[in-house]
């Protein structure tokens, strides 16, 4: 009985110490000193020009195009976060300068600024996102069929819906590159009277397009193409910015309104 009392005590106790729960892992600390070192506008040295801004956990970029980066430092590797994280490796950092192994390998050296207080303003705007300033783009064309005279509109208007493209620049370092959609209005006249109208949008053509290249383009371009039998005839251009990959779809819109689509083969 003795025996058996002592047994169930310790199948008690050991059950009790494997339900404990497990510690986590402790997160990875910032490196603060490191990161106190690296604010401030960074030259290149190789090509002497400003690269980097370094505000608080943000890192802004020289073309006002690259969508700013947060960052941290960890131990001695920069760490930045956009659709995926990119790791630098940290070789030497002092009060005025900073080496890092870029993506492809090479070692970036960088150099803080040491202006005059204008030039440093004039590199501190610089260093700042903005969004691009852009003009709708008219366009028109005039075609006969059966001897009627036609004239097609097309208005590609800006929107602010963005498209983010990563890429690594040819300092190694992996950006996120950031342009704007387009909304295209169309429409079709005889003589004065408004036979079609409406606004296009890249969700139109999403059947189209693999899913993929879908989400990293834009519908950048519209063209009015001519009148026939069955309607009015428009082609419209997804591309993936600063790309030659773009698709071409034709756009077949019937006297009644009624749009089908077809990609060009």
């Amino acid at each position: 009985m003795n025996r058996l009392c002592t047994f169930l005590a310790f199948i008690s106790i050991l059950t009790a110490c494997t339900n404990q729960p497990k510690k986590q892992p402790k997160a990875a600390e910032e490196n603060l000193r490191a990161k106190e070192l690296f604010q401030g506008i960074w030259i290149d040295d190789m090509t002497e020009t400003p690269l980097l801004k370094i505000k608080g956990d943000s890192i802004f970029y020289i073309d006002e195009s690259v969508q700013p980066t947060v960052f941290k430092i960890i131990d001695d590797t920069l760490k930045t976060y956009g659709q995926q994280i990119a790791n630098y490796h940290i070789k030497k950092q002092g009060e005025s300068f900073i080496w890092i192994e870029s993506a492809i390998g090479d070692i970036l050296q960088l150099s803080k600024a040491e202006s005059s207080m204008d030039s440093l303003l004039s590199i501190q705007k610089s260093l700042h996102f903005q969004e691009p300033i852009r003009e709708v783009i008219e366009k028109d064309d005039i075609v006969f069929y059966n001897n009627i005279r036609y004239r097609g509109y097309v208005y590609i208007n800006p929107t602010k819906i963005k498209v983010i493209q990563p890429e690594i620049t040819e300092e190694g370092l992996e950006i996120e590159n950031v342009y704007y959609d387009n909304i295209i209005h169309i429409c079709v006249f005889e003589g004065k009277k408004k036979l079609f109208a409406r606004n296009m949008k890249k969700e139109d053509f999403k059947p189209l397009v693999p899913a993929e290249y879908f989400k990293r383009s834009i519908l950048n371009d519209m063209e009015f193409i001519g009148v026939d039998a069955k309607g009015y005839q428009y082609q419209a251009t997804i591309c993936i910015p600063n790309s030659a990959s773009c698709y071409l779809i034709n756009i077949s819109i019937s006297k009644d309104g009624d749009i089908t689509y077809e990609l060009c083969q």
